[in-house]
């Protein structure tokens, strides 16, 4: 090939056919102008957002906010034996305002309305929606059909979010039992507070998007799922709280007393069945509240019982053998002990181990004190659960007092062995009274319903002694004992009375008596320990057998219908007639003899 001449393979590559348009040149001179079009309308559209029509987009985005809301869970139920509710929750509505939502023109017409609805005043309303505040509650546990009243009132900026407030079923009847909770649902007291970390609940929460009336526009996430609270049963027998609650709120108000107490154990389990006290309040409705109504003196409250603690002085020395259940002791109505006097109601004379119980001889009771060692005494008191705190968690409970045997002098011997200079609450002594249905060995007490056997409880007294004392306890409300007023028509009762003067500052109050019984029914097969007292009644009729003598008579007697247990002895020929028109009443009623209280 010559110098200078190109080859095939020589072509430019600007010039390469490949490369060549195959579309008209119009065709591309459109499309780029297209092209030209679409940035232009994008560059208004631009222009158009930052400028005239910002406020439009701005008022878009306030009206569709993203929040995080809570979702609600049920804090746990709190129930009797049998399932019977106590304590609820019902579902209510939470009322809120975003200040910065509320329009400038708020009617007001609207604004008197939600105030008259909520019962707030319309100048607090106002400062509630003050815009210098951020979210603010208008009000909590407002009623659902109040909520949506609200709600129709279409207020911009004010919303309404679920919960749920506390109910209690059974009102004052255990309100002192069960306690209540704080707006907050956290337990305050009672069974509300020491099993609060069971019964609390654990609320969820999921992000939504919502425009400025609250309609949810959009779900984004849940972020945690609620959590209910658990369900807890107490041992407590609905039927026979009511009797126990009635029969003390007539006693305390019949003799014109302070305040009293009652307890019902059941003998063997060592289930409280009923705990009642009296004053009481509606835990529904605490808008006016006193410490007064707030105690459960049956756990709290601690006294000098007086001579219930009798039965437990003979019960030791007949257990170490000082004396037997025929020994006698001699009472003149009057003894001297170290310079100090001790007297008896009456001059009693000579006494039995079971006379000494009956009459309640405090010279009876000092005189078989001082066969005994301080040590053995004092080892006693706290088998039974004197002088230390009880074992169960329960808000406020009571230890009582038993100071060390090491610095008693003998006079104080004396004075504990009938009951002064020591000091108990009412449960501490139906607790160390369990020992007399069960041939000596204590039994632990709950309030919560056991799921299997009670765990054993220490042997503190030998079975035969146990025995010789529940027939002196017999004898104590029989004729010529301090307490035939507890009598139960159809069942053999045992107990022991106590009456004690109050202890001041200034020493003892012999105008103010604390009077009290604790009792077993039916003696002859002990099923329930019931103990009652009442903090100074007035009036001639002051002792424990006059005032708590009847209590005790009434709860045991429902007690026992309700529980289906069968009388064990026949009625007296004084008993039978208030029977009979008691059957005949139930009859002309549409009812048979058999029916107890519903």
């Amino acid at each position: 090939m010559k110098r200078g001449t190109r080859s095939k393979r020589d072509v430019a590559f600007s010039s390469t056919p490949i490369l060549s348009p195959r579309l008209p040149m119009w065709r591309s001179k459109l499309t780029m102008f297209g092209l030209f079009l679409a940035f232009m309308a994008l560059g208004v559209r631009a222009f158009w957002i930052a400028g005239p029509g910002n406020a439009f987009y701005i008022k878009q985005g306030d009206d569709r906010v993203v929040q995080t809301l809570v979702m609600p869970a049920t804090r746990g139920e709190i129930t009797d034996r049998n399932g019977v509710l106590l304590a609820t929750s019902l579902p209510v509505r939470a009322i809120w305002a975003d200040p910065h939502d509320l329009p400038n023109d708020i009617d007001i017409g609207k604004i008197t309305a939600m105030s008259n609805l909520l019962d707030i005043s319309p100048q607090t309303l106002r400062g509630d929606f003050d815009r210098g505040k951020g979210f603010v509650y208008v009000k909590r546990q407002v009623p659902i059909d109040v909520a949506d009243k609200i709600k129709a009132l279409n207020i911009p900026g004010v919303f309404e979010t679920k919960e749920y407030k506390r109910f209690y079923p059974e009102g004052d009847v255990t309100a002192q039992l069960i306690g209540f909770t704080n707006i907050e649902d956290q337990g305050q007291d009672g069974v509300e507070l020491a099993e609060n970390k069971d019964l609390r609940e654990v609320d969820g929460s999921r992000t939504v998007i919502h425009d400025r009336s609250g309609n949810i526009v959009q779900d984004l996430a849940e972020l945690s799922a609620p959590r209910d609270g658990k369900r807890i049963a107490l041992s407590i027998n609905s039927k026979i709280q009511y009797i126990a609650s009635t029969a003390l709120e007539q006693a305390v108000i019949s003799t014109r007393a302070k305040a009293g107490a009652v307890i019902v154990v059941n003998a063997h389990t060592g289930e409280v069945l009923a705990l009642s006290n009296y004053p009481t309040y509606d835990p529904n409705d605490r808008a006016v509240l006193t410490g007064a109504q707030l105690r459960n003196r049956v756990m709290t409250d601690v006294f000098e019982p007086g001579s219930i603690m009798k039965p437990f002085t003979i019960s030791l020395a007949l257990d170490l053998h000082r004396v037997t259940p025929d020994t006698t002791v001699v009472t003149t109505g009057r003894y001297v002990l170290d310079g100090a006097t001790i007297t008896d109601d009456a001059n009693f004379g000579i006494l039995t181990m079971g006379g000494v119980i009956q009459k309640s001889s405090n010279i009876g009771a000092t005189k078989i004190a001082m066969l005994l060692k301080p040590s053995e005494m004092w080892n006693m008191y706290s088998a039974l659960g004197l002088g230390r705190r009880p074992d169960l968690q329960f808000p406020g409970m009571g230890t009582g007092v038993v100071r060390p045997w090491q610095s008693w002098r003998r006079i104080e011997q004396a004075t504990m062995s009938y009951g002064y200079g020591l000091s108990a609450s009412l449960f501490q002594l139906a607790h160390a009274y369990t020992v007399f249905a069960n041939d000596g060995r204590i039994v632990p007490l709950t309030i919560y319903k056991r799921r299997g056997d009670p765990p054993p409880g220490a042997q503190i007294f030998m079975p035969t002694t146990v025995a010789a004392v529940r027939k002196m306890l017999e004898d104590v409300v029989a004729t010529g004992g301090t307490a035939p007023q507890a009598q139960v028509p159809g069942y053999s009762v045992g107990g022991k009375t106590g009456t004690a003067y109050t202890a001041t500052a200034h020493g003892y109050d012999r105008q103010k008596y604390r009077a009290s019984f604790v009792g077993l029914v039916p003696i002859h097969n002990p099923q329930l320990v019931i103990a009652v007292s009442v903090d100074q009644p007035q009036g001639a009729q002051h002792f424990g057998g006059d005032v708590s003598g009847p209590v005790f008579s009434q709860v045991a007697g429902g007690a026992m219908r309700a529980l289906n247990i069968p009388p064990d002895i026949a009625l007296t020929p004084e008993q039978e007639k208030p029977a009979a028109a008691l059957n005949k009443s139930r009859i002309v009623a549409g009812g048979t003899p058999e029916q107890g209280p519903g």
